[in-house]
C-alpha cells in the first residue's frame, strides 16, 4: 500500500506486478509506485497466484476480485471507490488488460465474497509498462529468438497455444469481441529484448481503430522494466503517468 499525505479521500490505482506469470511480488516497482502516491494517489499493490501451480486465468480472476475488493474497502485506506485505475507491468500489464477489457467475463469474476457484492470489476483507465499485449505473438517471438525462459514460463501459465490466443488482449481486438475500451497509456522502452516493438505499436493502432483511446509513449534505448531504477527516463515515465491520470480524473469530474 502506497499512500499520500493529507486528508483524502484520494483516487486509487490497483497495481499488478510482472514476472512472466511465474514470479514477482507486489513490492517490485517501489520507485514508480512511491512517486505516484506522492502525487496524491493511493496505490494498492497486490500479490496473486502464480504459474505453474495456478494456470490461466487464475491471475485475471485474482485481479478482478482485487479491484472489486478495493472498491468495497476503499474508505479503510483513505481512498475513493470512484474512478479506480489500473497499473500493470510486463505480464501484469497483460493480466490487467484482460481484466479491464473483460470486466464481466464470468470466467474472470468467479471469485467472490459477501463484502464485494454490489461492486463491479470495471476500471476507469489503465496504464501498462512494457506489457505483454499479445501473448501468442510474444510466445512466437520468444521461440524464434531462443528465449527459453520466456517460452517455458508462457507454457507454464497458458498450457497450450489455444489459451495464449484466446487470452490475448490483441486477440480480443482481432476477433472484434465486445470489450471495455477505456483510456490506456502504454510505456515502452525501444531496447526491450522481452517485448518486440511491433506488439505495442500494433495494439495501440488496433485499439484506436476499435474506438479506444490508446497513448503509446516510447522511450529510446530503454530496456524492459527500466523504471525500477532512478533515471531521467524513470522521471519522464512517472510524469507522463501522473499527467495521464490527472486528465482521466478531470474528464470524469467534468462528466458528473
Amino acid at each position: 500500500m502506497y499512500q499520500p499525505e493529507g486528508d483524502g479521500p484520494f483516487p486509487a490505482i490497483l497495481f499488478v506486478h510482472g514476472g512472466a506469470w511465474n514470479a514477482g511480488t507486489r513490492t517490485g516497482q517501489e520507485i514508480f509506485n512511491t512517486g505516484l502516491a506522492a502525487s496524491g494517489l493511493v496505490i494498492v499493490s497486490i500479490d496473486f497466484r502464480l504459474a505453474p501451480d495456478h494456470p490461466y486465468p487464475a491471475q485475471v480472476e485474482d485481479t478482478s476480485y482485487a479491484v472489486r475488493w478495493l472498491k468495497a474497502h476503499a474508505s479503510e485506506f483513505n481512498a475513493s471507490p470512484d474512478s479506480v485505475g489500473g497499473l500493470g507491468s510486463s505480464s501484469g500489464g497483460h493480466t490487467l488488460m484482460l481484466a479491464a477489457m473483460r470486466p464481466h467475463d464470468p470466467r474472470y469474476t468467479v471469485l467472490s465474497s459477501p463484502d464485494v457484492e454490489g461492486h463491479d470489476g470495471t476500471f476507469a483507465y489503465t496504464i501498462a509498462g512494457w506489457p505483454v499485449l499479445d501473448s501468442f505473438a510474444r510466445y512466437q517471438y520468444a521461440q524464434s529468438d531462443g528465449y527459453d525462459r520466456l517460452v517455458k514460463n508462457t507454457d507454464n501459465y497458458f498450457l497450450n497455444e489455444a489459451a495464449m490466443q484466446e487470452g490475448s488482449p490483441q486477440g480480443i481486438l482481432d476477433r472484434d469481441e465486445e470489450a471495455d475500451m477505456l483510456p490506456f497509456l502504454i510505456i515502452q522502452g525501444t531496447a526491450d529484448l522481452n517485448i518486440p516493438m511491433s506488439i505495442p505499436r500494433t495494439f495501440a493502432h488496433s485499439y484506436r481503430i476499435a474506438g479506444g483511446d490508446a497513448e503509446l509513449e516510447e522511450f529510446p534505448d530503454m530496456p524492459h522494466n527500466f523504471v525500477t531504477e532512478a533515471s531521467e527516463a524513470t522521471d519522464r515515465a512517472l510524469e507522463l503517468a501522473k499527467a495521464f491520470v490527472a486528465r482521466q480524473l478531470a474528464t470524469t469530474a467534468a462528466a458528473v
